[in-house]
């Protein structure tokens, strides 16, 4: 983890400094002696964790956290013990050290944030792959009931009027939208419009010949604009 220290003792620094240098969990980025040079660095640079001192002259420690819009993880180190309720009111305070600090006492602090950091980070890779993740089915309004329909069930969209009609493996369902709605909600990696009428499962294709492709019993007119793009879309040998 990369870590700063901020503190305007420089013993205490000092201290801090050969903890850090003791850890192989720690890489020291900078040290301050006051929280004004910290937060001119953090406007720069990221770091993982800060060992930040809370009194310091001008602008304390819980000065600096205010300033701050998305804060590391923090363990503060101090010599008065009246500020470690008001401390844990931060989620990102993941510790609390009153000095003086020994080094096991440093230690397990340090390995608390380091099982922070690696939880928050999990936390924000599942929930961006949750958002990345395609959608796998969508929902469609059936005689006052919404039915869900699995794209992979999907052989092909006809449109016909104001009313489409889609096909599946099972069962075909009549729906009453456009091709171009229903276009939106599809993944097109597996669905491709072939012809002002017709949207088809690329996947589900057993044969193509000429300007048509065959989808299990149903043959597809394949427009000449959109040929090209469904060549480039097969994997052809």
């Amino acid at each position: 983890m990369k870590c700063i220290i901020v503190d305007d003792e420089e013993m205490a620094r000092a201290i801090i400094e050969q903890f850090v240098n003791n850890n192989p969990e720690l890489t020291l980025e900078a040290q301050f002696p006051n929280a004004i040079q910290a937060i001119k660095y953090l406007n720069q640079n990221q770091v993982d964790l800060i060992l930040l001192d809370i009194h310091m002259p001008d602008f304390t420690g819980f000065d600096l956290i205010e300033t701050l819009k998305e804060p590391p993880k923090i363990i503060l180190t101090t010599s008065d013990r009246n500020f470690a309720l008001q401390a844990f009111e931060y989620e990102f305070i993941v510790d609390y050290l009153v000095k003086p600090i020994t080094e096991e006492r440093f230690n397990k602090a340090v390995t608390k944030a380091a099982s922070f950091l690696t939880t928050s980070l999990a936390s924000s890779t599942s929930t961006k792959s949750e958002k990345d993740a395609p959608e796998k089915e969508m929902y469609v309004n059936i005689d006052r009931r919404l039915v869900k329909i699995e794209f992979s069930t999907i052989n092909v969209i006809e449109a016909k009027g104001d009313y489409i009609f889609i096909k599946t493996t099972g069962k075909n369902y009549t729906v009453h939208s456009t091709l171009k709605k229903i276009e939106d909600k599809l993944p097109n990696n597996i669905f491709l419009k072939v012809h002002r009428s017709y949207i088809i499962n690329i996947k589900k294709i057993v044969d193509i010949e000429d300007n048509s492709v065959l989808i299990e019993k149903d043959v597809i007119p394949v427009s000449r604009s959109n040929r090209p793009e469904l060549m480039k879309r097969l994997n052809l040998l």
